[in-house]
């Protein structure tokens, strides 16, 4: 609110234009999913200027990626209004969408998701996301200009404003889980070569040669598990 000319000068939503006896003479045309921002001087709207946030590039593309690998709802957890909502989760193809979400109410969200015995991935880089990051299984910090308090309660924190990152990191992820299943089949499997030919040796009493090298394998194994996750 100011003063020009001795006029008064409002900019805000409906309810605060209507709460200072500011009206329209005219139809206001619909948003369709935009955010509406009235302009009144006086006890007249004599103006609408409508917002929207467009959604990262790439955000359906990698949604479409997930769901080929096997994630099953994905959903829009936003603190914005129905309209606003509706209309980014057709663009991007969720599959559903929960709108006027205060930060507790989507940490709420991601609660009952877990309790129904689903495994949840929250993605989010607000300040109004961190509680829903810091509850949810794997909590994604994603963008370059997410706040300090996201990073912090993130479990992962992607520095690139591509949401191709998600699928990306699920790849990576899975790789890494091969890696070190395979290294404990290789510790568990010279170890028990090991533990054989030892008991053998002691059976005989006899010094095999070759039962210093394996009982020192288990280090060797171990360093090569290293190089091999590096």
């Amino acid at each position: 609110r100011t003063e020009v000319d001795g006029k008064c000068i409002r900019v805000g939503n409906l309810k605060y234009m209507k709460e200072n006896g500011v009206r329209a003479d005219v139809a206001i045309p619909d948003a369709n999913g935009a955010i509406p921002n009235y302009v009144g001087v006086g006890d007249k709207i004599v103006a609408v200027l409508y917002a929207m946030d467009n959604p990262r590039a790439n955000v359906r593309r990698a949604i479409n990626a997930l769901r080929y690998d096997g994630v099953g709802d994905i959903e829009l957890l936003t603190g914005d209004m129905a309209a606003q909502a509706q209309a980014v989760a057709e663009m991007v193809g969720v599959d559903g969408y929960q709108a006027q979400l205060l930060p507790e109410q989507k940490a709420e969200a991601v609660l009952k998701l877990q309790t129904q015995g689903n495994g949840v991935v929250m993605v989010g880089d607000g300040i109004n996301d961190a509680p829903a990051l810091a509850y949810a299984d794997v909590g994604i910090s994603l963008g370059s200009k997410s706040t300090d308090i996201a990073m912090e309660t993130s479990d992962v924190v992607i520095n690139r404003d591509d949401p191709m990152m998600i699928p990306e990191l699920r790849r990576l992820a899975r790789a890494t889980m091969r890696i070190v299943q395979q290294n404990f089949a290789m510790v568990i499997g010279i170890n028990t070569v090991g533990l054989r030919a030892g008991e053998r040796t002691d059976a005989q009493h006899v010094h095999h040669p070759r039962c210093g090298e394996l009982a020192a394998a288990d280090g060797v194994s171990a360093d090569g598990g290293m190089m091999n996750a590096r």
